[in-house]
């Protein structure tokens, strides 16, 4: 339930605390006194848009707090800990959000939170109904959710709704596969093929990417090369005072050194090394240059190589492996668009087997609403003969739909108000009053059925009056077995079935107006109840008194 309501600053409210009881709120004040501003505030408590022009005037920011008692807080819970919070301690849940010029921020038990967790936890904490909500239940797609909400299909529908989404999913795959004419498919075929042609002829590796380069680079130097090796080895072992040359003399006088000297012959075999690795050096040198082939027909083939390489990797990539994946990625196109008839075939069956699925699992959950229908139907008659429909009746009716998210089925709520009179779909039925009082209805039976905590009414009594303004307050006091109610009401006899009441006024104070919120006392109730009444002589006190003594409250 919710226990207490904190406003400040917000439209002609400067300051106001409202505390609420179990039961059956009502709210009651002349015509714009600011009633409407109770329910403005919780709106914006739990995510409703907001804009700076309901900053009262003067202020740079309005607030609005609420302070909630669960009895169950699961539901709550799961949100909380779905985004990183800490669950409600001992059902206590605090809401605040603050509306600045240029900001909006919401704090939930403390912690700061997005407006969409609060829409999320409005969902579940709140029903509201104000006098354009009535019109919400002539929509066929509202009508089929109270439905559902009365007889908990929802096991059903989310079979059913499984089954839809598959056979979306492959109509939208059919879909894809096909767009496009005939010749535009043809054209893209064609040039595919190409392109994996062209790769795929060019015999290209990663291996002798780099070899090309290098033997290319390695040709388009060769003279100098040649002459480079010619000096490497003459300065070796072949040219006037060569390196092997000078090492062979050191070779021999370290030789007879060593008679002399026996560590010379440590001297004598490094010397040695060095003339073995300087003709094994000049031996690999003249080698790999006798290795070289500089023919034109060679060189050639490398500039006619190395232009395959650099073409293919400037068309489909900066590397030999990209080229390569892209060749890949080519072929499965290719073979999807050749292919394309046979996937076809193939997704055209899985679509018909998907949609006889869908069919079954909507049949079914039509079975599943078809079934209480008439149950509903006879609770919200029973419900509108309490509050002047006595010889009312209302009907569910199901009627085949072409498949949608919500089934195989449309609603349609049928209602002869009087005896003698034919039914006619309730979006038909011009009476604001009648239509207030048949929501009322269903939130009678549905009220036993769900576990919204507090449902709130905004007027649900406009355009009725007398002995059915009786009815319609004993009415909500029933519904308030279940839930807490707040009800905002013109009726003298619904506000004397509450069991909390408030008054909302307004008062000026030094030129400026205020909204003041005020918890009656059985004392003052008589008197606000006789304001309604009309007049404030003796005997509309004493008719007040009377309501109040008749009210079951």
């Amino acid at each position: 339930m919710l226990k207490s309501l904190k406003i400040k600053n917000l439209a002609l409210v400067d300051d106001a605390f409202v505390s609420f009881q179990k039961g059956l709120n009502v709210i009651t004040g002349e015509t714009g006194a600011g009633k409407s501003l109770l329910m403005g505030a919780l709106r914006l408590l739990l995510g409703e848009r907001a804009d700076r022009s309901m900053i009262r005037s003067g202020a740079d920011s309005c607030s609005i707090s609420g302070a909630f008692s669960l009895g169950n807080a699961g539901r709550v819970n799961r949100i909380l800990e779905e985004i990183g919070l800490e669950p409600c301690d001992g059902g206590f849940l605090s809401i605040r959000r603050v509306i600045r010029e240029n900001s909006n921020k919401a704090w939930v038990n403390d912690e700061p939170v997005t407006l969409q967790i609060l829409r999320r936890l409005g969902k579940i904490l709140v029903d509201m109904h104000g006098p354009h909500d009535h019109q919400s239940l002539l929509d066929p797609a509202v009508q089929l959710a109270i439905l559902d909400a009365f007889g908990k299909v929802d096991g059903l529908h989310k079979s059913y709704f499984s089954a839809y989404q598959k056979v979306c999913q492959i109509e939208k795959q059919l879909d894809a596969l096909s767009s496009g004419n005939e010749e535009e498919r043809e054209r893209e075929i064609e040039f595919l093929a190409y392109r994996i042609e062209e790769v795929e002829a060019a015999n290209l590796s990663t291996e002798e990417d780099t070899e090309v380069e290098e033997e290319h680079g390695l040709m388009a130097h060769a003279q100098e090369v040649a002459q480079l090796a010619s000096g490497s080895v003459m300065a070796l072992s072949e040219g006037e005072g060569c390196a092997f040359d000078g090492l062979v003399s050191a070779q021999q006088y370290l030789t007879q050194l060593a008679r002399l000297m026996p560590e010379a012959k440590v001297w004598q075999e490094a010397v040695e090394r060095a003339v073995a690795e300087i003709q094994e050096t000049v031996r690999e040198i003249e080698h790999s240059v006798s290795e070289i082939d500089a023919s034109p027909e060679r060189m050639q083939w490398l500039d006619d190589r190395l232009t395959t390489y650099r073409t293919l990797k400037r068309k489909y990539g900066s590397t030999v492996e990209e080229v390569l994946a892209e060749c890949e990625a080519w072929k499965k196109k290719l073979e999807m668009l050749r292919g394309r008839d046979q996937q076809l075939a193939i997704l055209e069956a899985e679509r018909d087997a998907a949609k006889i699925i869908m069919e079954k699992a909507g049949l079914i959950l039509r079975e599943g609403r078809e079934s209480v229908a008439h149950e509903l139907s006879e609770q919200i008659t029973k419900e509108l003969a309490d509050i002047g429909f006595e010889h009312g009746f209302f009907e569910v009716q199901i009627f085949p739909e072409s498949p949608s998210a919500s089934g195989v089925d449309r609603v349609e709520f049928g209602f002869a108000p009087n005896a003698g009179e034919p039914m006619r779909p309730l979006r038909q039925i011009a009476s604001s009053g009648e239509i207030s009082r048949v929501m009322l209805a269903v939130k009678t039976v549905l009220s036993k059925h769900d576990q919204i905590p507090l449902l709130v009414f905004d007027e649900i009594d406009a355009n009725i009056g007398g002995e059915i303004g009786g009815a319609v307050g004993r009415k909500l006091q029933h519904v308030a077995q279940y839930h807490q109610l707040i009800c905002i009401t013109h009726l003298p006899q619904v506000a004397a079935c509450g069991t909390t009441h408030l008054a909302v006024g307004k008062q000026v104070h030094d030129g400026r107006t205020f909204t003041e919120i005020r918890l009656l006392t059985s004392d003052e109730r008589p008197i606000e109840i006789a304001r309604m009444l009309g007049t404030q002589s003796e005997a509309t006190l004493q008719h007040a008194r009377t309501l109040l003594e008749n009210s079951p409250s």
